[in-house]
């Protein structure tokens, strides 16, 4: 699946969004976006371009939008997946234009101009995930299957079949927990 780099980043801020409220290693879900320090990072570490000063409400509707994100993620099918997508770029008020900042070529915004950060990560994010769904890619939408993770991830590989967040750490931690209970039970 071809995917350009606009598109690739707004996944990639998505899923990171989605992420700040999934279990960690024990299970808990610990609030990533707890104050507004995190949300700054969370903007920086996303080259969320656009962004000035960042307020309390700010906080509280990139929550929101996070929250329908993960809806997006768990759908149950196309349609519903495209309903939530759908009401959710409409909200954001979804302009698009052409553009060419910080040395990047030119490429696409969704957001209007002075957005809030929240109607910037609804119309960006939305579109991308809506061409997944147009391309008929919305299995690519995951969740890890390490029984003890849960974090949410975009499935680029070539033949779809991704089954961890991150293959370094909750695939290889089950695969090793999988060969040392074969060994012991060739031992045993």
């Amino acid at each position: 699946m071809l995917i350009n780099h606009d598109t690739r980043c707004a996944l990639d801020a998505v899923v990171d969004l989605v992420n700040t409220a999934a279990p960690g290693p024990d299970g808990m879900v610990r609030e990533g976006l707890a104050d507004l320090p995190s949300l700054r990072g969370f903007v920086e570490r996303n080259d969320v371009s656009g962004v000035g000063d960042l307020r309390e409400r700010d906080l509280a509707a990139v929550r929101a939008v996070r929250d329908r994100f993960a809806e997006v993620f768990g759908a149950k099918d196309t349609a519903d997946a495209a309903e939530l997508l759908n009401a959710m770029v409409a909200e954001a008020g979804t302009t698009p234009r052409l553009t060419d900042h910080d040395g990047y070529d030119w490429h696409v915004h969704y957001f209007a101009p002075g957005a809030s950060v929240a109607e910037h990560l609804a119309a960006d994010g939305g579109m991308a995930l809506a061409f997944l769904v147009v391309a008929g890619e919305r299995e690519r939408l995951r969740r890890c299957e390490a029984p003890d993770c849960g974090r949410a991830f975009v499935d680029l590989s070539r033949n779809r079949s991704r089954r961890y967040c991150d293959g370094r750490t909750c695939g290889n931690r089950l695969h090793v927990a999988a060969y040392r209970a074969r060994r012991k039970g060739a031992a045993g």
